[in-house]
């Protein structure tokens, strides 16, 4: 592009700035700057710095306080049968306690820094990691990730309703995703697909190639012209069924892992909290047999422990408690 044709826009976007355009104009003094051309772009940088007016979200000092108003006004609905494409979880139901690894924890906090300095990343011509895959087995956290991500942003969070998306007729699929993502394009909020293995496994799975390839299509169409001011996550149980080409349309692919020894304490002394636990149970040592167990089975076990105590009166939660509810979904588990 010509310097000249570069400026002119640039005057263009003087004119009347918002998100897309100014993400737009750092894009191109990014890459101009790459090219060597360091007068034009000090020319550029004096354009978007006299703009008086500027459509950017200032990101609050704290994440946990930061709240936004903006919602949607009608959450979109199916073509065909007029059904919600979509559900709002409110505020106070979002789960955003979550234990985990001191590596999955980082990556995730500077997901959240990174979103909340999109601004100060901006003035550099960067953007935050906006698209996010979370995967891992069930019962692991994907989706409290999401929702922990809502929570400490301050955004509103939006759930795909999968069962109101698909349909049976030929393109309609397709069309109900597309509406989903036009509806959010200038939301700020967090848009959850969740196991979107639903939709995208790989175009070469199963025997349904003519809609779900075309599904699939949209998809990463979609993703790859992704520009709403807020965060997708997606999550999946099924890595190696999803379609390859999905993965690289992600800014962010983390795995949620099952817990491990640390984890599995810091989840049972959490869960155990609110009831008086015998000083004689070794945590560390009874954690060892849950090795393997996802988070929510050792979630489970300790809940059902604690029932357990107070439905016989007993002063303590004991080994036994624990060993019990072990027990029980171990079978459950086995058979």
């Amino acid at each position: 592009m010509k310097s000249e044709t570069i400026k002119r826009l640039f005057r263009s976007i003087q004119l009347q700035p918002n998100n897309d355009l100014l993400g737009v104009a750092r894009s191109i003094m990014d890459e101009e700057r790459r090219k060597g051309h360091n007068v034009l772009v000090a020319e550029l940088e004096n354009m978007l710095s006299a703009t008086k007016h500027s459509a950017e979200i200032t990101p609050s000092t704290s994440l946990s306080r930061q709240t936004t108003t903006h919602k949607l006004v009608e959450l979109p609905v199916s073509r065909r049968h007029q059904l919600p494409l979509m559900v709002e979880v409110p505020r106070e139901q979002l789960r955003h306690h979550m234990v985990l690894s001191p590596e999955v924890e980082e990556r995730i906090t500077r997901l959240e820094k990174e979103f909340v300095s999109r601004k100060r990343l901006a003035e550099h011509g960067l953007r935050p990691r906006q698209k996010i895959l979370l995967y891992g087995a069930p019962g692991c956290g994907k989706s409290m990730g999401a929702e922990r991500l809502a929570w400490d942003i301050g955004l509103p969070f939006y759930k795909v309703q999968f069962d109101s998306l698909m349909s049976s007729f030929l393109g309609e699929s397709a069309n109900n995703l597309r509406t989903i993502f036009e509806s959010t394009k200038d939301v700020p909020c967090v848009l959850l697909l969740d196991e979107c293995d639903f939709i995208a496994k790989s175009r070469t799975y199963g025997q349904d190639v003519g809609e779900m390839f075309r599904l699939v299509n949209m998809l990463l169409f979609l993703l790859e012209e992704y520009q709403a001011p807020g965060l997708l996550v997606a999550t999946t149980n099924l890595e190696n069924s999803l379609d390859k080409a999905l993965f690289r349309r992600f800014d962010e692919v983390l795995e949620i892992k099952r817990p491990g020894i640390d984890e599995i304490v810091r989840l049972l002394d959490r869960s155990l909290s609110g009831i008086d636990v015998s000083p004689y149970i070794y945590l560390y040592r009874f954690a060892e047999k849950l090795t393997g167990m996802s988070a929510a089975q050792v979630v489970k076990i300790a809940n059902d422990a604690a029932k357990q105590c107070i439905l016989s009166y007993d002063k303590f939660v004991t080994a036994e408690h624990l060993e019990q509810a072990y027990q029980e979904i171990s079978t459950i588990e086995n058979t």
